[in-house]
């Protein structure tokens, strides 16, 4: 039996290894956070999410699969909720079964009846619940599981299951025929049915056992060995059987447990949000190949689970452009902004909803990050080096149709070196089909941008300031400004505009003074 409950085919692997950008993921987009509000303090919870969220579905029907079943459980949160303890208290009883540490055949069946009971049991509370529930869904995915579940485990099947566990308790003793080979060693063993036990009146009319009847003296320890080693042999086949048949569906169980837990993180994670008034939606995935962002009230929802009211969203067009560069004042908006982008298209490629009113964008062949760290005094190279390893990391990682974001990046020396690097590293990284989101404070690598623009119909931003010159922290279109840490603090200190920087192209060269001058 299989769930399906996250992909339409097959299981999903719990142990496939993340990525190597998966730890940079989260410390840039900050995903502790995230993840700690869908686990809620669920250690397990909290783990399947991070397993689920980076991993990346990269097939738009794929994702549309999993949102439909999304759907349907945030229409009845209950139904998940009951399905999910069901589950995970199926898993406690199993393992509070006394594990055996002999393997002889004996033990291993004692051992796979007991669960087999337990596992009974549960199917069949299972399988009521998909009874009363099955007409309430309308995705294909728990269509087709709430089918599984009443064709596989119909009344027959248990009918079956629950004489087989009757006979293999062996209340009225092993029978097992065997024949004769060489050295008069037993051979052929075969497990057969257990005579039924005659009743009292059989018992009080025969005259007593048959002739060839043997029973071993109560002190004959050999005679006991050879028997139980004759037991075991018939019972070898029955047992490895069973015990099978019982790892096969606690792998069932567990795994539903896996795709089940994702839901209900996703679940915890709407409620927290629709107690703070903050919007979400079920984004449109389109497939890789033309880039596409189109989204409305975007914003970062990691942001918005730490602190209270409503987070500023950002509205922005850019179907059509594999690059979006965003300036502006310090402080107003553009990292968040950029985190917001980073979190929606993880969100999205997971099946999840996104912190937005609206979102469609183009699916990605992976999400990577690059984003300016903190002096570290353990560092053993300068800190451009550093920027620089790390991005030919990332750059070895990379594949057609990735997506980056970069945070600041060639920043570690002075702005003509750090804007040659830029320019260099993005061009090509455009022309390999990888998307790039930049924020940056170099201006004259974003006024080259602007001006020969690596892509056609690129995209840029830059945070709004109103008329009084106060942070709104929305983005808006329009031409990279020359901006500097000096003005945007003056501005902070003193209300007003510092005075206009100018762009170096409109900056008069002194006339260069004789030597001999003093």
């Amino acid at each position: 039996m299989k769930a399906c409950l996250l992909q339409a085919e097959g299981d999903p692997d719990r142990d496939a290894p993340l990525g190597p950008e998966a730890a940079d993921l989260t410390r840039d987009l900050g995903l502790d956070t995230l993840f700690d509000a869908m686990a809620q303090g669920d250690g397990f919870l909290r783990d399947v999410a991070r397993r689920v969220v980076l991993t990346s579905l990269t097939d738009p029907a794929a994702i549309v699969y999993r949102q439909r079943i999304l759907r349907d459980w945030l229409r009845h949160p209950d139904l998940l909720r009951q399905m999910f303890g069901l589950v995970v208290e199926t898993i406690a009883a199993e393992h509070r079964v006394w594990p055996t540490f002999l393997r002889s055949p004996d033990s291993v069946l004692r051992r796979a009846v007991q669960m087999m009971d337990i596992f009974t049991g549960q199917l069949r509370a299972l399988r009521k619940i998909g009874d009363e529930h099955a007409a309430q869904v309308e995705s294909p995915g728990l269509v087709r599981f709430f089918d599984m579940l009443r064709t596989e485990l119909d009344d027959a099947y248990f009918h079956v299951m629950d004489e087989h566990l009757r006979r293999l308790k062996f209340k009225n003793g092993v029978l097992v025929s065997c024949g004769l080979g060489q050295g008069c060693k037993g051979r052929d063993f075969v497990l057969r049915r257990p005579n039924p036990r005659p009743g009292w009146r059989a018992r009080l009319t025969t005259g007593g056992p048959p002739a060839y009847t043997y029973r071993l003296p109560d002190r004959d320890e050999e005679g006991s060995r050879a028997l139980a080693e004759l037991r075991d042999r018939g019972l070898g086949l029955a047992a490895d059987a069973l015990a099978q048949s019982a790892d096969h569906i606690l792998s069932f169980f567990t795994t539903l447990s896996l795709e089940l837990g994702f839901y209900v993180c996703c679940l915890n994670l709407h409620q927290k949000l629709t107690a703070q008034g903050a919007p979400s939606c079920l984004p449109v995935p389109l497939p890789t190949g033309r880039p596409a962002l189109n989204c409305r009230g975007l914003y970062d929802i990691c942001l918005s689970l730490r602190r209270e009211g409503r987070v500023v969203g950002n509205d922005v067009d850019a179907d059509g452009t594999p690059l979006i560069v965003v300036t502006g004042a310090n402080e107003g908006g553009k990292s968040t902004f950029l985190r917001s982008v980073g979190l929606a298209q993880l969100m999205m490629q997971a099946g999840m909803f996104v912190a937005a009113d609206s979102l469609t964008a183009d699916v990605r062949t992976g999400l990577f990050t690059h984003y300016r760290r903190e002096e570290d005094a353990d560092m053993r190279s300068g800190k451009l080096d550093e920027e620089l390893a790390r991005l030919s990391d990332v750059v070895g990682w990379l594949t057609p149709g990735a997506m980056v974001l970069f945070n600041e990046s060639f920043a570690a020396t002075n702005e003509r070196e750090g804007s040659e690097i830029g320019r260099q590293i993005i061009r090509a990284l455009v022309e390999s089909d990888v998307k790039v989101l930049l924020v940056t404070h170099l201006f004259d690598l974003a006024r080259s941008l602007h001006e020969r623009p690596p892509a056609q119909g690129t995209v840029f931003l830059r945070a709004r300031r109103r008329a009084d010159g106060k942070r709104t922290f929305r983005l808006q279109p329009g031409a990279p400004l020359p901006t500097s840490f000096g003005d945007d603090l003056y501005r902070d200190v003193f209300g007003e505009p510092a005075r206009p920087s100018r762009p170096p192209d409109e900056v008069t060269a002194a006339p260069r003074r004789d030597p001999g001058d003093r």
